[in-house]
């Protein structure tokens, strides 16, 4: 090994890039998982463990009990959804209300300046709200709160509620209790209170939990209570979910399985993880993408680093034949000789990978502090995660992949009788004697490979998505492996055409196509090494261009639009049983002059006025229940992020999402009936309007149903408008947008909703995804740029004899060089068109097979990335031919004759 070791180092190099590559994969899918987790299950902080409620019941107060009561539980608060409009003078604003948490690992807050509520009437706001509110700690916001009040109390309460403190809230709270009972078959009416709040402390959300409402301010579990007992007109309050803490000593399985025993039927209990991998499924249709895509690239990354290994180790090996051979004339038996090569690779395949695995760590620790330096607004870790699978897995695969890499090499020369292996030199076969084993493996892997993968392409929706993802990389192994192993077949023919074209421009191009062809072995060696990166190079940008492209649609889907503004309507615009609704409390209404307001706002690129109401389609004795939402269709086509949500839209058709369409039963070109509903005082719903009947149009629009005013007419419902939908300019930040709106509408009592900033948190996560593939495709090309100076290198070696040939016979010096450079360019430049068709073909199958449990996957071609691809390609073939090339010219023609 010390007198080889240069040529060893050279393939030391190799395997300690394509083990830090995999160390770096494997790293980067434990911080992409975690990240992603992180950003789905913000509002949960620290929670151990989360109880959730059945779809059709929530968590009652006995339930969180039950739960607060186990053994090992250090904390359990109960999550629900309850809002409430603040006031300051002329300005308004509609947030979340939260209670604070009973540990602080549950509470997904920070507070910056003040205290936590301490009793009744405190309050706890978002800085960004208190700065739009125009308050301090120590000033006083109201809310008003609206309670069903039965006839013989309702003078009383009344008169408290014409300005009630909030330290009278013990009274409204009785009030209330009474209205769950009375408000069903008592006469009564609605008592709409006034309380007083002093802002005692500021907060902020640093992980994003309340995002989408710009924050959530914290109040008295009192105050909260009744608040959700106005809303439930007295009914039982129920809680979506329950957080759980855990003692620091507990087992975390055994105090699961007693929580699991006292929850109510139809509960679900989860683990923080769990939760963040459910909803993650649920964004993608069942299906977890990450995790998937995370195991896709750690495949890869195996495959490729242990092509890679074994391209340069085998030249390598293959140039020492003579060395070889000599041994054998000194007395050592095949035996020795193979142990000695396989020891020898041993060593230098554990000694590469370790320090690939450090060089690894290194880069993804690096990479971690760079990102943690620019603002993201994505919560990365601060340090790399090194699990047992990061360092286990690149010390495997290096060691091991080195060793069979050296198996035929030593294998072949053990059969060369040493007596041929010591002739001086070789000359180069012109032709190559046909071998028919080779090209039978060669088609029975890429045939089966291919076979492999469009099984699960075409199957892969039927199937577990890591089933599918396991047979796709199966599949793709095979079949590049097949290609790989018949390059020798094909390769030099490509080169071959390629080469003629070249050929008739001057000595030095003559001789580089003739060399391609002289040796069609080392050729294809040579442009494998390239073809390999190029081919992970495409196929990672044709996978992540249509990974981006299908998962930002699917976020189009669950957010159409950028920023929802709507009017809260109020508990009092319900009906009576038989008559129409009592709009003495009628909801705040939304006009054109407003919509034009919030227009001139910078970043907003359009806004349009949307009537909102509940509607009952059916079909055929199916029914469903959705919001409809009524507008003109070319405003819904130029609102919506995905105008083909609305296309079909007219005053004759219906839009009905996915989702109630499956419910319904129903197609597209269906007819079906529409009606309008609204709320009785019971809680329930009553038809309103006429019925009538209009062409279902199914589409991807995920809210409901859409209709064009015609329809909403033609119903007899007449309605205002109540919401407004905003779209961003592409270049917005939608923070800053978000803010100038609710800015703009503080002195309006509305709610705004910046959808926007939900999907940016998941847009970001999905950047993050692509930085790191960027990551990884860097390390594709040093690989390959590696690839090709090892080989080129290797095969200018082995030409020695050549080259000192045609310097003899006159070739300058100039023209030397020339002609390597050519060659490395031809070989190079062929190697990267092929690698381009094969990794944008490879990459494809990877999307459909990754995203195609999500739905219909768009197959994007990355031409900017392909273009790059190709230049980095020829310019590493020509660096890689600079350093054998001033070898070779300085290498004296008579040193080189001479036999070794």
């Amino acid at each position: 090994m010390r007198r080889s070791l240069g040529r060893l180092t050279a393939a030391g190099i190799a395997i300690m890039i394509g083990t830090a590559f995999v160390a770096v994969t494997l790293i980067a899918g434990a911080v992409i998982t975690r990240t992603s987790y992180d950003a789905v299950s913000a509002s949960l902080a620290d929670a151990d463990l989360v109880l959730l409620g059945s779809r059709d019941q929530g968590l009652s107060a006995e339930d969180v009990d039950a739960v607060r009561e186990t053994d090992g539980v250090a904390a359990v608060d109960g999550h629900m959804r309850l809002w409430t409009e603040l006031s300051a003078g002329t300005k308004h604003a509609y947030p979340d209300v939260t209670t604070l948490a009973s540990d602080p690992r549950l509470d997904p807050q920070v507070l910056l300046d003040g205290r936590a509520p301490e009793r009744s009437g405190e309050i706890v706001l978002p800085d960004r709200m208190a700065e739009r509110l125009g308050v301090e700690v120590g000033d006083t916001v109201t809310t008003e709160r609206s309670s069903w009040v039965p006839a013989d109390a309702a003078d009383a309460d009344g008169a408290d509620g014409a300005d009630t403190a909030a330290t009278d809230g013990a009274d409204s709270a009785d009030s209330a209790d009474g209205a769950g009972a009375a408000a069903t078959d008592v006469e009564g009416e609605w008592v709409t209170r006034t309380e007083r709040l002093e802002v005692v402390g500021l907060n902020d959300d640093p992980t994003g939990a309340f995002a989408q409402t710009g924050g959530a301010v914290v109040v008295h579990p009192e105050d909260a209570e009744r608040w959700a007992l106005d809303d439930t007109m007295g009914a039982p309050v129920q809680y979506t979910e329950a957080v759980v803490a855990l003692d620091a000593d507990a087992d975390l399985e055994s105090v699961r399985g007693e929580i699991e025993a006292a929850a109510p039927e139809g509960a679900v209990l989860r683990t923080k993880d769990e939760h963040a991998q459910a909803k993650t499924a649920e964004l993608t249709n069942g299906a977890d993408v990450f995790t998937t895509i995370v195991l896709g690239f750690a495949s890869i990354a195996l495959l490729v680093a242990a092509l890679v290994i074994a391209n340069t180790f085998q030249v390598l090996v293959a140039q020492r034949t003579r060395t070889l051979a000599l041994l054998r004339c000194v007395g050592a038996d095949k035996r020795q000789l193979r142990r000695s090569v396989l020891i020898e690779a041993t060593i230098l395949g554990a000694t590469a990978s370790a320090v690939g695995l450090a060089l690894g760590i290194g880069l993804a620790q690096l990479t971690l502090t760079v990102l943690g330096g620019v603002n993201l607004d994505v919560p990365l870790p601060a340090t790399v995660s090194v699990t047992a699978a990061a360092v286990i897995a690149p010390l495997v695969v290096g060691t091991l992949v080195t060793v069979v890499a050296a198996l035929a090499p030593a294998r072949g020369a053990t059969r060369v009788a040493p007596l041929a292996a010591l002739r001086p030199a070789d000359a180069p076969a012109l032709t190559q004697r046909r071998n028919l084993p080779r090209l039978v493996i060669a088609s029975l892997l890429t045939v089966a490979g291919v076979g492999l993968l469009l099984f699960a392409v075409i199957g892969g929706r039927e199937m577990d998505e890591v089933l599918a993802l396991g047979v796709g990389v199966l599949g793709g192994a095979l079949s590049f492996v097949g290609v790989l192993v018949g390059a020798v077949f094909w390769i030099p023919k490509v080169v071959s055409l390629t080469g003629a074209i070249l050929g008739g421009r001057g000595t030095s191009a003559k001789l580089a196509a003739a060399n391609t062809l002289r040796n069609p072995r080392r050729t294809a060696a040579t442009s494998t090494a390239l073809l390999i990166g190029v081919t992970l190079v495409a196929m990672m940008s044709t996978g992540a261009a249509s990974a981006r492209t299908t998962l930002t649609e699917e976020l189009a889907s669950e957010f159409p639009v950028d920023v929802l503004v709507w009017a809260p309507r109020s508990l009092s615009a319900v009906a009576e049983p038989t008559g129409p609704a009592d709009d003495t409390s009628a909801p705040t209404v939304l006009d054109q002059r407003l919509a034009d307001e919030l227009d001139q706002i910078d970043g907003t690129a359009q806004v349009q006025l949307v009537t909102s109401i509940d509607a009952v389609v059916t079909v055929e004795g199916a029914e469903a229940t959705g919001p409809l939402r009524v507008l003109p269709a070319p405003a819904a086509r130029g609102v919506l992020l995905a105008p083909d949500q609305a296309e079909g839209l007219d005053e004759d058709s219906v839009i009905v999402s996915q989702g109630l369409a499956e419910v319904l039963g129903v197609e597209s070109g269906d007819v079906v009936s529409l009606g309008a509903t609204t709320l009785d005082r019971t809680g329930g719903t009553v038809p309103t309007g006429e019925s009538v009947e209009r062409t279902a149009v199914v589409t991807e629009f995920g809210q409901g149903f859409l209709a064009t005013p015609g329809t909403l007419e033609a119903m007899g419902v007449d309605a205002t408008p109540n919401e407004m939908w905003l779209r961003m300019d592409a270049d917005a930040d939608p923070v800053d947008v978000v803010s100038d709106i609710q800015d703009a509408l503080d002195e309006t009592t509305v709610s705004v909703a910046g959808a926007a900033l939900e999907r940016v948190m998941f847009q970001r996560v999905i950047d993050t995804l692509l930085a790191v593939v960027v990551g990884l495709l860097g390390a594709a090309v040093v690989i390959a740029l590696i690839g090709v100076a090892n080989t080129l290198s290797l095969s200018v070696i082995e030409r020695r004899r050549e080259s000192a040939t045609l310097r003899a016979i006159g070739l300058s010096k100039a023209q030397l060089r020339g002609t390597l450079a050519i060659e490395g360019a031809l070989i190079a430049g062929v190697g990267a068109v092929l690698g381009s068709v094969l990794g944008l073909l490879y990459g494809w199958a990877g999307a459909v097979t990754v995203l195609g449990v999500m739905g219909d996957v768009r197959l994007t071609v990355p031409w900017r990335d392909l273009a790059l691809v190709l230049v980095v390609a020829l310019g590493a073939g020509l660096l890689a031919s600079v350093l054998p090339g001033r070898a070779a010219a300085r290498t004296s023609p008579v040193e080189a004759l001479a036999v070794d």
